[in-house]
């Protein structure tokens, strides 16, 4: 048997069986911050990984959602292995679903739902493809572990020190994040940090004792000016307030005032600059204060022979299944940012394809299920 060549109809005859997880699934709603929702979900995906061969190990959190590692072994047990990448929690709050159920748009060839394009179809497509390869009977080449954490969506906080160490025995990280919009794989990834910074003034009456007071929004005002300002599109820094807060009531000078900052890098030195900048924040009025805290919480994955020698490999094997497999750049950070900056080789973008993650038009192409099933199948079987 051609066994790359029959891998695509093998997952195509078996879509519906598929598109079925993905619903059910998609039905156990799992927000970041709700640790008895996520542990459904996680119980759900750990009793699929064993009916799929996998021994599963259950890593408890007290705050977040509890991660699954899954294990598989393979024909070379003694050499390190493949570690696949997967978060089953999601931003969307309890009753999202209420307001957007599932649903099929057969025409368009989508799938519709909170949470089904980031990350539960690629818990689908992880599933798929190891218990396609237990049901035709083809050996793993390499012992495969799977880390199903549960709070990607919120920094990875409790589950980074778990991906780094089951890194360390890895000879490849598969992160299986969605694919960009045009399917292509992510061979690079800005890096991330959060700030919050606090203006802190005096607080007086607004009426009777207005000169004596200190504006603290009035001191954040300036602040967020500075912190807009160190965009710069030409190299991939971004600087963006998304969270402000301040005061108390209109007749009320205000006494505190807080800005939350989302920073995204393409480069380890360009972090340690902006890094810098922020740090070195001075307040503008002499009366006020300004604290800064926060600081990198994922390194930038920055295009090397880390990503582009697996990205190379995976494209050799995809054309054998007559696949044609780009690459690119993203944004959005993901686990794949720990790897990497371990220098263990790590390719992303291995999930399902589609558009809208974390937005409300969130969907999944049906097609690119099959396909993904069948990529992944393939890299686990042939790398």
């Amino acid at each position: 048997m051609n066994l790359l060549y029959d891998w695509n109809p093998y997952f195509v005859q078996r879509t519906a069986e598929m598109l079925d997880l993905l619903r059910r699934l998609v039905e156990i709603e799992s927000p970041s911050h709700d640790k008895p929702a996520v542990d459904r979900c996680g119980r759900f995906v750990a009793e699929a990984a064993r009916q799929a061969g996998a021994e599963v190990t259950l890593v408890s959190q007290s705050r977040t959602g509890d991660h699954l590692v899954a294990r598989w072994p393979g024909r070379k047990e003694r050499e390190k292995g493949f570690l696949l990448l997967c978060h089953l929690d999601t931003v969307w709050p309890l009753g999202t679903l209420a307001e957007r159920p599932w649903r099929v748009e057969e025409e368009q060839g989508r799938v519709y739902g909170p949470g089904c394009l980031d990350d539960k179809a690629s818990a689908v497509v992880v599933l798929a493809a190891l218990e396609g390869l237990r049901d035709v009977g083809i050996a793993l080449c390499r012992p495969v572990t799977v880390v199903f954490n549960a709070d990607e969506e919120i920094g990875s906080r409790s589950s980074r020190a778990l991906i780094e160490a089951e890194s360390a025995r890895a000879e490849v990280v598969f992160c299986v994040e969605p694919a960009r919009p045009d399917g292509a794989l992510k061979i690079a990834r800005k890096g991330t940090a959060r700030y919050t910074v606090t203006a802190l003034g005096r607080a007086t009456h607004a009426g009777s004792d207005h000169e004596q007071g200190v504006n603290a929004i009035e001191e954040l005002a300036h602040q967020i000016l500075r912190l807009q300002g160190m965009t710069d599109y030409a190299v991939g820094t971004t600087v963006n307030v998304g969270y402000v807060q301040g005061g108390t009531r209109t007749n009320v000078v205000p006494e505190r005032a807080t800005a939350r900052v989302d920073v995204r890098v393409r480069t380890a030195a360009e972090g340690v600059r902006i890094a810098a900048a922020i740090e070195s924040l001075r307040s503008i009025s002499p009366a006020a204060r300004l604290a800064v805290e926060g600081g990198l919480s994922r390194p930038p994955m920055e295009e090397s022979p880390l990503t582009m020698g697996p990205f190379r490999r995976a494209q050799a094997i995809a054309a054998d299944l007559g696949m044609s497999l780009t690459g690119g750049s993203t944004g959005g950070a993901s686990d794949a940012n720990f790897t990497a900056a371990l220098g263990v080789p790590t390719l992303d973008g291995l999930g399902a394809v589609g558009d809208g993650a974390h937005s409300e038009d969130e969907y999944v192409l049906v097609s690119s299920l099959p396909e993904r099933a069948a990529l992944l199948a393939a890299l686990l079987s042939r790398w």
